[in-house]
Parts: structure tokens; C-alpha cells; sequence
């Protein structure tokens, strides 16, 4: 694991750089423009770029320096250049229109010597420089990333989250006839798990025949939580069967020892299902029209913290069983009829 952090570490200060290198090449040496004229750039870009020269002529009162950076009889006459001036001088709320309408009377003055042309297509060392840095940053980052790989070092996976924990433990197991009280083996048995940060711990189940015959389906989920903070102090879960020769979905409620003795609580939570207290090797039993799930508590462990004792729970296991139910008896009067 620390080899592993060691290697992220690394990789992400060199991709840092890169990231660097590349914002301050394109703010320091102006890579996208780099040996393209004023009169090329894009409007928007041009238009900065003219209010940038007014500030630096009225700063430094250099005609020619301006006309150098403006690229006059560059593919841009001075014409041109003096009615764009112009018209954004008189761009209303403007702070800069003082500078560019100077700019523009200087330049259509005449009064200066014509500027030369700045050199266009010339070797940017620097430019060239910091592309370099760039490729071997890259090569050093592949090297880290490859070379444990390349020699069969193995990367230490990072354990995984309450919710894939209790994913990875929800599964369907060949029934069992251990089920006391029960003379045949249920259609279908289910495991799940909630361990605490699963704050989505929501499961579901198909109950089908031998066959594959769609009878309904059963499941588990979080019904009241409790306290404040990350994550979810769950303190009672929904067991739900639903039959679908039925019209309803049959709920109950399993509850901590501290939600149950609190009447506030089951008040609360009696619309939603019929409280049960959840106890080690308890069972909790619902009924439909044609089917039957018992969920058995296999394992349970309170969470011990700022809360009270026995009020939220840090694990909870259940086994979900269906059978069938024998069809109730038709009175002879309405079998006749």
C-alpha cells in the first residue's frame, strides 16, 4: 500500500507540472499566436489585443513600438486600424476610450516613420524548450505507471466500501429444509448483509418455481434512520413480500431494541409495517395470498457510539425463505356454484 501511494504521489506531481508547463506556455510565450499577425487573430482576441497596445502607447508614448506591435501594412493598413480604434472608443461604458482614441489620432497623424515588420517564422527556442521538458515529464510518467506492471509487481487493491461489502453478500442459496416448523424446503432462500455506510442498502429477490415461474418477489430495506452526521445510523429495516395474486404488498417493520421500546418511534412507523424487534436467531414471518417468507436473523451487531446503547445497527444479516401456500379450502356451497 505505501508503494502504491508512493507511485500516485509521483505520478500526480508530474502531471501537475505537465499541467503547469502547459498554462504558463501559453500565458508566458503566447503559444495559439505565436508568428501570426495582429490582423489574423480572431475578432475577439484582436480587439484585446488593440486595447492592450492603446495602454502601452499611452504608457510609453512610442509610436513606433506601437505600429511594431500592430503589424501596419502587415495583411492590416493603418486605415483599418484607426477606424477599429475608433469604434471601440466609442463603445459605450468603456474605460479605456481616452487611450484608444489616442492611439487612433497618432496613428492617423502620419507623424512617424512607417514601422518595420516584426520578424515572422523565426525558431521559438523557448517554446521548443518547454515542449521538450513536456515529452520527457510524459516518458517519466509512463516509466512510473508501466514499469511495475512490466515486472509482474502487483498493485494493492484498496478495500472495498460498506455498499459493495453488503452487494457482494446479498446472494440466492440452495434452500434448506433446517427451517423448523416447515415440512417442505422453501422455493427460494436468500442471504443479505447491511453493514453501516451502506446508506443505500436496498435488496430485492424473485420468488419463482422449479420451473422459473414468476410468483412474486421479496426483499430488505432501510426504513428509519437516527442521529446526525456520515454515515446513516439505521435503527429499523422494511421486510416486504409482494404476491402477485395478490393486491397488496405485505410489509414489517424490523426494529433496534432502543427503536422498539420508543413509542414515539414505532408511532412513527406503524404505517408502514407491523413492528418487530430484531433478536439473534429471531424470525419474522408475512403472509399473501399464495406465498410465505420467513427472515431469519442471522447475525446482528449494535453500533457503539454518541447515541444510545442498542439504537442503531453496525451489521444485520438476514435469510429470506418462500414457500408456497396451500390454497384456502372453497365452502361446498360456492364450489357448487
Amino acid at each position: 500500500m505505501k508503494a502504491f501511494l508512493n507511485r500516485n504521489v509521483i505520478i500526480g506531481l508530474v502531471v501537475g507540472i505537465v499541467v503547469g508547463l502547459i498554462v504558463g506556455g501559453v500565458i508566458v510565450w503566447n503559444i495559439p499566436v505565436s508568428d501570426l499577425p495582429p490582423a489574423l487573430l480572431q475578432s475577439g482576441y484582436r480587439d484585446f489585443y488593440l486595447a492592450m497596445v492603446a495602454k502601452n502607447y499611452a504608457d510609453a508614448k512610442d509610436l513606433n513600438q506601437a505600429k511594431v506591435m500592430l503589424g501596419i501594412e502587415d495583411r492590416w493598413s493603418a486605415k483599418d486600424i484607426v477606424n477599429r480604434l475608433q469604434e471601440l472608443a466609442s463603445t459605450p461604458g468603456r474605460s479605456d476610450s481616452a487611450q484608444l482614441k489616442a492611439l487612433a489620432a497618432a496613428l492617423g497623424g502620419g507623424a512617424a516613420a512607417p514601422a518595420a515588420k516584426p520578424a515572422v517564422g523565426g525558431t521559438n527556442w523557448a517554446l521548443v524548450g518547454c515542449l521538450g521538458l513536456l515529452l520527457v515529464l510524459l516518458l517519466v510518467v509512463g516509466a512510473v505507471w508501466l514499469l511495475p506492471k512490466l515486472q509482474g509487481v502487483g498493485v494493492p487493491k484498496p478495500e472495498p466500501s460498506a455498499a459493495v461489502r453488503s452487494a457482494q453478500a446479498t446472494k440466492a442459496v440452495e434452500p434448506t429444509a433446517t427451517w423448523a416448523g416447515e415440512a417442505e424446503k422453501p422455493l427460494s432462500q436468500f442471504v443479505t448483509t447491511y453493514e453501516i455506510g451502506d446508506d443505500r442498502y436496498d435488496t430485492s429477490f424473485s420468488v419463482e418455481t422449479a420451473t422459473g415461474d414468476f410468483l412474486g418477489e421479496c426483499g430488505v430495506g432501510i426504513s428509519e434512520t437516527i442521529g446526525e452526521g456520515s454515515p446513516n445510523k439505521v435503527a429499523a429495516f422494511e421486510v416486504w413480500l409482494f404476491d402477485k395474486n395478490d393486491i397488496r404488498t405485505v410489509t414489517k417493520v424490523l426494529m433496534s431494541e432502543y427503536a422498539y421500546g420508543d413509542q414515539n418511534l414505532r408511532t412513527k412507523l406503524a404505517p408502514k409495517g407491523e413492528p418487530e424487534l430484531a433478536r439473534p436467531d429471531g424470525a419474522v414471518e408475512l403472509e399473501t395470498a399464495t406465498l410465505k417468507v420467513r427472515a431469519r436473523v442471522v447475525e446482528m451487531k449494535y453500533g457503539v457510539g454518541a447515541l444510545p446503547d442498542r439504537s442503531y445497527f453496525e451489521k444485520l444479516s438476514l435469510e429470506l425463505a418462500a414457500w408456497p401456500k396451500e390454497p384456502a379450502p372453497v365452502p361446498a356451497a360456492q364450489a357448487a356454484a
